[in-house]
């Protein structure tokens, strides 16, 4: 069943999501990175990679279904916070801003009766709840550190062993069409 217009338009707002999200969290890296933060600098670059990621899923989704894949023009990040808490806590709004977004094409796909969508769908579903987790985690911690200079050292620490390529993008994408 190919996907609806509606549908299709649907999913192509969710891929330029999708890739502004992977902005979003390289220009935080960056942003890491010229305050000698490389540990929290690594976390944002896989996290843009995984978005970057999404993306590939979802136009590969739109394209097996015969849906017109349209990439729009993607919105400038917003500047980054000057905290590190501010980071997270803009971090974490914006990961609830791409559940609303999933939960929205979800509803759209329950609504137009396309339950070949639901499967994706929910395991972004499912992703997203993972994702607001982890960032809230982080943020708490930060929070109890404060402004503690030798507890964000630690958590940068910490947080640049996380697992996965901070290059981003290539790699993913081809792992997640193979999912």
């Amino acid at each position: 069943m190919q996907l609806s217009e509606s549908l299709t338009a649907a999913y192509n707002a969710q891929v330029k999501l999708e890739f502004e999200s992977s902005f979003v969290y390289l220009q935080m890296a960056a942003d890491f990175e010229l305050r000698s933060l490389p540990g929290f600098s690594r976390w944002m670059r896989i996290q843009s990679g995984e978005e970057y990621t999404h993306a590939m899923k979802f136009i590969d989704f739109v394209i097996a279904r015969g849906g017109r894949l349209e990439l729009l023009a993607l919105d400038k990040p917003a500047p980054t916070p000057e905290t590190v808490v501010g980071v997270f806590e803009a971090a974490l709004r914006h990961e609830q801003r791409v559940t609303r977004a999933i939960h929205d094409l979800y509803t759209r796909a329950l609504e137009e009766r396309d339950y070949a969508s639901l499967p994706l769908l929910q395991w972004f579903v499912n992703e997203q709840t993972e994702e607001e987790a982890t960032v809230s985690t982080i943020l708490e911690r930060l929070r109890m550190v404060g402004e503690d200079r030798s507890g964000i050292l630690f958590l940068d620490r910490e947080l640049g062993q996380r697992a996965g390529n901070p290059g981003g993008g290539a790699a993913e994408a081809e792992s997640a069409a193979e999912a």
